[in-house]
């Protein structure tokens, strides 16, 4: 196949957690299972805004008007979970009728073939993450070697046979200090790279993760230059467990996503993120 042909960027998202009242919401009002309808509250319609910015203005500029790969890297859908109260429904079909409002006109975008799915936290997406393969299913995700529509991980060649190795999973490691924000990102890199070695297979290049809602970089020399591990923002604003978490409870919510493209000379990252303010302050 001509080297032209192939895919060479990666368009990565995570964390949408569609169902919550602090999940990503369309601005127009959700019509629910029982007939009653949802009105997104004033910071989702601020978040919505910055969805619509992401695909309308960041992607085709980073994507330079080239095809590319979507990757939902997982908690597309709240859930129903640790007895929360948060859900605009507790009814799952309600949450995943609203992700697929939202995500079907990005998927129209980029075409059939071209979406991936991974499988996010259990809490949320169900056990074996079975509310999001029904999800990636309604989608058409590209399925696995085995049929499933929404896999544990992904590992993607960006560019064809010469280009660059990607693997993208949900999980990784979290810190209670911003100190040490970094530093399972770099165990995750090392410890890619003691596995391919290890079993004399090709190691990753770019390494990304979700999950903790806050974008994070780092970058170390290779022999094929960058090697790097990301984790990707996230497009929930904060909710009630956020504020009990060491760290989490000081820090302002991130939204955006990630690029990853095999360019003429090297492979790279870029991303697009954004944050809300504090509260207002009271005056005394």
């Amino acid at each position: 196949m001509d080297e032209k042909k192939h895919i060479n960027q990666a368009v990565i998202i995570s964390d949408l957690h569609c169902g919550c009242q602090m999940g990503l919401c369309p601005p127009t009002p959700i019509t629910l299972d029982g007939g009653g309808t949802y009105n997104s509250s004033d910071l989702q319609k601020k978040v919505w805004l910055w969805w619509r910015e992401f695909w309308d203005s960041w992607v085709p500029v980073v994507t330079r008007g080239e095809p590319y790969i979507v990757v939902l890297a997982g908690d597309t859908t709240e859930g129903r979970h640790h007895n929360s109260v948060t859900q605009i429904s507790q009814n799952l079909a309600d949450q995943r009728n609203i992700a697929i409002e939202i995500l079907s006109p990005i998927i129209d975008k980029i075409g059939n073939g071209k979406l991936y799915m991974i499988r996010g936290t259990e809490s949320h997406v169900g056990a074996s993450g079975e509310n999001e393969e029904m999800l990636a299913q309604a989608l058409n995700a590209v399925p696995d070697d085995i049929g499933n529509y929404a896999r544990n991980g992904l590992w993607m060649q960006l560019g064809g046979e010469n280009g660059m190795l990607v693997h993208v999973l949900h999980h990784i490691g979290t810190s209670s200090s911003t100190a040490y924000e970094t530093s399972a990102l770099m165990r995750e890199y090392n410890e890619s790279l003691v596995e391919s070695a290890r079993w004399q297979l090709k190691p990753p290049q770019i390494v990304v993760r979700a999950h903790r809602h806050r974008f994070s970089e780092i970058k170390i020399p290779t022999a094929w230059g960058d090697g790097i591990c990301v984790t990707t923002p996230c497009w929930q604003l904060p909710t009630s467990f956020t504020y009990k978490i060491a760290g989490g409870r000081n820090s302002l919510p991130q939204f955006g996503g990630i690029l990853c493209r095999m360019g003429d000379e090297e492979g790279y990252t870029r991303h697009w993120v954004k944050g809300i303010t504090r509260t207002p302050t009271v005056m005394a």
